[in-house]
This record gives C-alpha cells, structure tokens and sequence, in this order.
C-alpha cells in the first residue's frame, strides 16, 4: 500500500469534521516552514500567539513557553521566591506543582482539598501560611475553577504572590470573571490532552509588567533586550557585531516555545470557545446519568462559577450499596463496552519522588536552617485529600464527536443499573 501524498494528508487533516486540528493549523504550520515568507521574521508566530492569547484573557501580557511547567517556575522567579521560602500548593494535583518550587530551592507546602469541589481549600490554605511563604500557587482542577477571590483574600493580608494554574481550566469564570485573571500571574499548559493542545506548550499571562519582563527574561536565557511585551529583538548590527557588546544580564532557562508550536497554538485559539463548548455539553450529558444515583457525586460547583470540563469526576461511594469496589464497577462498565475512566493522581507527596527524596542533598543542599521539615510529608499531612483521592474516577470530555460521546456515556447508564441490580440482589439474599 502506498503513503499517502502530502495533499491527501493535508485533505485527512483539515477536512475531517471530528479532526482535533482541522482548523488553521495545518496551514499555519505550513507557513512557518516556507522559510522564504518575510513575515515568519516580521512578526514572529510566538509573538502572535501571545498577542491573541492576552487579547482574549482582557490582559496586557501573555509569555509562551515550551511546557506548563515551565510556566510555574517562571512564575515563581517573578514572584521573587529565593531559597528557602515556601510555597503553598494542593495536595491532590501533578506533581509539578510542588516541584517548581524545588527547582527554585524552596519547599512546597501542601494543602489539603474541599472533598466536595476537589480544589484546594482556603481556610487550609490560611492555616499554612508562615513568615516563609512567598507565593500560592492555585490549581482550577479538573476545570472547575477554584475559589481564588477567596485565596486573593487572604493572600492579600499577608503580601503574597498568587499563581493560578489554569491547566486544566481555560475560560472558566467565577461570577463573570475569566481564571487566569485574578491572581497576580496565571499559567496555562498547552500539552495534549488540554482544551488547547499543541503537543507540549505553556503560556504565562499578567496585567503587571514588572511581573511579564521577569517571567520573559527568565524564559528568554536572560537576554537584556527582553521587556515584558515583546520577545528578543533584533538589534542595530554594528552594535550587536560590537566585540564590547553584552547580551545577558539574567541568570535564566530557555523556555522559549517553538515557532511550530506556536502557529498550532494560535490556530487552536481561534477555535477554543467552540472547544470548551463542546465539553460543557458533554459535561451536562454526565450529569444527567449520575442525577439519581447517589453514591457516585459529581464535583459540587459553586453557584456563579462555570466549570470547563476537562474531566468529569465522580466520587465512589457506592461500595456498600452494590458491593462492588471501586475497581470492581471498572472492570463492569469495560465489560459493558465503556471507555476506561482513570483513577485521580495520587497525593503528590505520596509520590516516590518526594518520599525518597533524591533532590535532597543533590540538588538541594542539606540545611535544616532553611529546610527545617527536610521535605518530609508524613501521613496525614492533608487528611482529607488522602481519603478522597482513592474514591475519584476521571471520565472522558474530549470526545469530539457528540453522537459517540451519547453512546458511551449511555453505557454509564447501563453499568449503574447492572450495580443496583447487584445491589439489590445481594441484599435480598
């Protein structure tokens, strides 16, 4: 059989209605690599990508980056965190959220969830502050965003720095209010299983341009030319031949993000109301199956707040009813022709990486002065997150077709009725 010209593959791409790229961004791709085109130097496409994506935001700056974690160690350069302070993030979320601090030589300093809403829970978060803690990095989980004005709140009593982590909740609001535009510095993941997807990508946005021309310079190898609006220019070339000249006054990464990447991720911008609606519509299809059954509960969402859905979560409770563990009414609903759901990541101190603490005495020097709990989380720690987590299952939003997305969530209905069944059998007999 022979490979498919490159036509046909273009064809395939942007014509299939159920494509996850058939928009602009093949064609943007395309010309990125015409590397004859005066614009792709005129106006880089990370530069557009960051002009559309502040404009779509309401703010002023928007710095792309190569990962969403990137992002977050960006963001905590900016917010001035030095060894030895610590940084406040949830328990139940990926791991790099406690990880960017680490990279910075600071301590993350866990907080324990809502069971309800999964996010992280304010007065947990008031509880853990100290005279160390520098900055708060809050997670909109799942898509359901969290409760910043609340955490701005608190924040503001004691002159922290609050991140948000838009990963997974991109144009959530919270009373007409985008995420991402509350705390101080927001971050966006751009990876592939996110509303936006371009393989691997991030973004930082702000309103504070001394906050945008730290995060860029840090992101930009430290080139002293970076400002908060714009990415590295081009200078006059006898002043840049110049054997004096200097570039870098920043001790920085490169996280910069590709051109490639960016013509996807502006490509995928322009589609991103109708991605999101999508995944509203799937989310309301979940909720209807689980209305009646009580022991599978849904996030709760706050009234005024608008939940994204890049997962639908439900919480298990339904061991006693049907006698049916939680991986039990797995193995029944793949038996039933259903997509597999996930379990929640684990606590995020619960991971190797963080019990056998390798970083400590490597990467981090041994020093109780500034580390005096030595990165140790024992358990406990976030009581309420270790008993939820083992209880979630993640189910699937990112079907694109919504005819296929009603058939499978239909076999959710099935396998909640063959569960009562059983239930109910057990019980009579």
């Amino acid at each position: 059989m022979s490979s498919p010209t490159e036509i046909e593959l273009l064809e395939k791409v942007t014509k299939n209605p159920f494509g996850k790229y058939n928009g602009n961004e093949a064609r943007y791709v395309l010309e990125v690599l015409d590397s004859e085109n005066p614009k792709n130097k005129e106006l880089p496409w990370a530069t557009r990508l960051e002009d559309a994506f502040a404009k779509k935001m309401g703010l002023k700056y928007a710095v792309a980056h190569n990962s969403g974690t990137s992002t977050l160690h960006s963001c905590l350069v900016a917010a001035g965190v030095v060894a030895g302070d610590e940084v406040i993030v949830p328990a139940q979320t990926v791991i790099m959220c406690g990880w960017a601090p680490i990279y910075h030589n600071a301590s993350p300093v866990y907080v324990d969830s809502d069971p309800q809403t999964s996010n992280m829970d304010p007065e947990d978060v008031r509880r853990k502050i100290t005279p160390k803690t520098k900055a708060i990095i809050v997670v909109h989980m799942h898509g359901l965003p969290a409760d910043v004005p609340a955490i701005m709140r608190i924040a503001e009593e004691h002159g922290i720095t609050v991140i948000e982590d838009c990963a997974q909740c991109v144009m959530g609001t919270i009373h007409g209010e985008l995420v991402g535009t509350i705390g101080h510095l927001s971050s966006f993941s751009l990876e592939t299983k996110k509303h936006l997807s371009t393989g691997e990508g991030g973004m930082v946005a702000t309103n504070d341009e001394a906050l945008a021309t730290k995060v860029r310079k840090h992101a930009g190898l430290g080139y002293k030319t970076l400002t908060a609006g714009s990415g590295l220019r081009a200078i006059l070339p006898r002043e840049f031949q110049n054997p004096a000249y200097k570039r870098h006054d920043t001790l920085a990464w490169n996280y910069r993000m590709p051109e490639l990447t960016a013509a996807v991720g502006l490509a995928q911008l322009e589609r991103v109301d109708a991605i999101i609606d999508r995944r509203r519509k799937i989310g309301a299809l979940y909720l209807e199956v689980v209305r009646d059954c009580p022991w599978l509960v849904p996030q709760e969402v706050p009234a005024g707040y608008d939940h994204t859905y890049w997962t639908f979560i439900l919480r298990y409770e339904g061991e006693d009813a049907t006698g049916l563990t939680w991986s039990d009414f797995y193995d029944l609903h793949a038996a039933n022709g259903g997509d597999g759901f996930y379990a929640a990541l684990s606590i995020a101190y619960e991971e190797p990486a963080m019990k056998e603490r390798q970083f400590y005495g490597t990467y981090i020097p041994e020093n109780r002065q500034l580390y005096p709990n030595e990165f140790v989380f024992p358990k406990g720690t976030c009581p309420r997150a270790e008993a939820y987590q083992p209880k979630i299952m993640k189910w699937k939003t990112n079907y694109r077709d919504l005819d296929v997305a009603k058939a499978k969530i239909a076999i959710l209905r099935k396998t909640i009725d063959m569960a009562r069944a059983k239930g109910a059998a057990s019980l009579s007999s």
